[in-house]
């Protein structure tokens, strides 16, 4: 009766919301209104016991918190807590409700200033703040074979301070207003961003406008920097099983791309580079050129932008830098990587190559990466952990939002005394069944409206909708956010048995076996998902990074 209540209740405050809403566009009936009912369901419901499986097979990330060190962040969603199994299923039954069909491309302005900066905006004035965020076309793959790790040790340095601000300095300014801030690499772009009082945004502005170009680059910075970010990858890869295996399956499965190496670079190479390599990289790639900014909150756009042509107009352009396009050629058979590592439980993760946004079939590898994973009723969850015991935990990972073409994962955390072997028969197995039995109508339809459903509710900050705009932006163009959902609901049973056929097989893809060695001390085992982190954020209270 308290579901029915609130469903009814909800969706009456719809309805007169839409009647009264000055300036409302034609509406019709989609499941983004159901969207909002699910959330206030969950808000009643939060005393729930926990579901106990990752959402949609994937790593739920929370704002400001570690994504990934890989490739780069998948379009953000946020994971559905504290709702039971059978609640969420009818959550995702219930009748549409109108919603107007705007999307959000329709409320985003866009400009680009005389030296070619260009610049996102969207009037969000939920809360009197104001999320701005700086994202530089430059990751580890505008690196060059034997100094990997450079876009990493610059974002370090971007702390360090300009002549007009100390490094110091720089922190105490956001902290004195109130605000917060922080930065990430990941293989494609390197971001920062600094969050504040609408009233205080302009802090923002000069501090990211005059490190743009005047950051001062000091020798005894970079060796300590260097030194930490080394320390850095120790931790997170080298003393990590899950980690360092996926690193040795990416370096497998791409020979040409330069997702071949590591965001944080190899140790090899990170001890060899120079200050004279880092100056280079930062003259070349941190540029108006090069960069354009994201800004949400609480602003008027056309205001807001004359305050950005203030502070960013008189930077020099710079040359825009060449973009080569990289894809691997295609793999002739399967490759196979084992590692034999201190760990407590054997691992196994596949990686087939995929396609990105510039290929249509990107919306089908995300519903098969749903319908693989994607929460209990999920065939992977089903198969490796309840009927046959051989898995605690089973993830899918996919993200379309890649520059160059990326790789579809399927990782297996094994129960104690478990043989990957026998997990890898299934997987093959339950991927064969996608390729020759065509997906149920309602199996499809769930795992769309999940889809939709996280994709909506991961837009719940400020940041997350800068976020997502900028991903989309390096992925191929932020316009292509409205399409996303439309591009999922379009999907056929018969366009997942083309797409897995096409990319899920043997010969497509890189496998890697974790042996786990028994601990020589009392050393223990990194916790954290089995699927790495996609970017490397820094960490405001130490100046390093997580």
């Amino acid at each position: 009766m308290k579901i029915v209540a609130a469903v009814g209740f909800v969706k009456k405050r719809l309805q007169s919301a839409r009647r009264f809403a000055p300036g409302d566009s034609p509406c019709r009936l989609n499941s983004a209104g159901s969207v909002l009912i699910y959330c206030v369901i969950l808000l009643a419901f939060r005393t729930m016991p926990e579901a106990g499986h990752r959402s949609g097979g994937r790593i739920c990330k929370e704002n400001h918190r570690k994504p990934r060190t890989g490739r780069t962040a998948p379009v953000n969603k946020t994971c559905l807590h504290r709702v039971s199994p059978v609640l969420f299923f009818l959550l995702l039954a219930l009748p549409q409700v109108p919603c107007c069909e705007a999307g959000i491309g329709e409320r985003v302005l866009e400009a680009r200033l005389a030296n070619g900066l260009k610049v996102i905006l969207l009037e969000n004035h939920r809360t009197p703040t104001i999320t701005f965020q700086v994202w530089y076309r430059v990751g580890s793959r505008n690196e060059d074979w034997g100094k990997t790790g450079l876009a990493h040790v610059l974002e370090h340095m971007m702390f360090k301070g300009t002549k007009k601000v100390s490094g110091p300095g720089f922190l105490r300014r956001i902290e004195s207003n109130g605000g917060n801030y922080n930065a990430f690499t990941s293989g494609d772009f390197t971001a920062y961003f600094e969050t504040l009082s609408a009233d205080r945004i302009q802090v923002a502005l000069d501090l990211e406008s005059d490190r743009m170009r005047n950051l001062i680059l000091r020798s005894e910075d970079f060796h300590t920097e260097r030194m930490v970010v080394i320390e850095e990858r120790r931790m997170r890869t080298d003393d990590n099983p899950q980690a360092y295996l996926q690193e040795q399956v990416e370096a497998a499965a791409f020979q040409a791309q330069p997702y071949h190496w590591p965001i944080i670079g190899w140790s090899d190479d990170l001890a060899r580079l120079t200050l004279e390599d880092l100056r280079a990289f930062y003259k070349t790639y941190y540029a108006p050129a090069n960069a354009f900014i994201v800004a949400v909150g609480d602003f008027k756009k056309e205001e807001f932008l004359a305050g950005i042509r203030k502070s960013f107009g008189s930077i020099r352009s710079g040359i825009p830098p060449k973009y080569p396009g990289y894809r691997d050629p295609d793999q002739e058979g399967e490759r196979r990587v084992t590692v034999e590592k201190e760990a407590k439980l054997p691992s196994l993760l596949l990686a087939y190559h995929a396609v990105n946004l510039h290929n249509p079939d990107w919306s089908a590898l995300e519903v098969i990466s749903g319908l693989l994973a994607g929460g209990r009723s999920s065939r992977l969850e089903e198969s490796l952990v309840r009927t046959k015991g051989l898995a605690r935990q089973v993830e899918t990972e996919y993200s379309q939002v890649t520059v160059d073409p990326g790789l579809f994962y399927i990782s297996v955390d094994l129960l104690p005394g478990k043989d990957a072997a026998e997990a890898e028969e299934v997987l093959d197995g339950e991927i064969a069944r996608l390729q020759k039995e065509p997906v149920g109508d309602e199996e499809l339809e769930r795992a769309r409206n999940r889809l939709e459903a996280e994709f909506t509710m991961a837009q719940d900050s400020l940041f997350s909708q800068g976020m997502l705009l900028a991903q989309f932006e390096i992925g191929g163009g932020w316009k292509a956010i409205d399409d996303y959902v439309p591009s999922i609901r379009r999907v056929t049973a018969q366009d997942i048995q083309r797409v897995a056929d096409k990319y899920l097989r043997k010969s497509n893809r890189t496998t890697g076996v974790l042996v786990p060695l028994p601990y020589s001390g009392e050393k223990a085992e990194p916790s954290g998902p089995a699927i790495k982190e996609k970017v490397i954020r820094h960490t405001r209270e130490t100046g390093g990074n997580q």
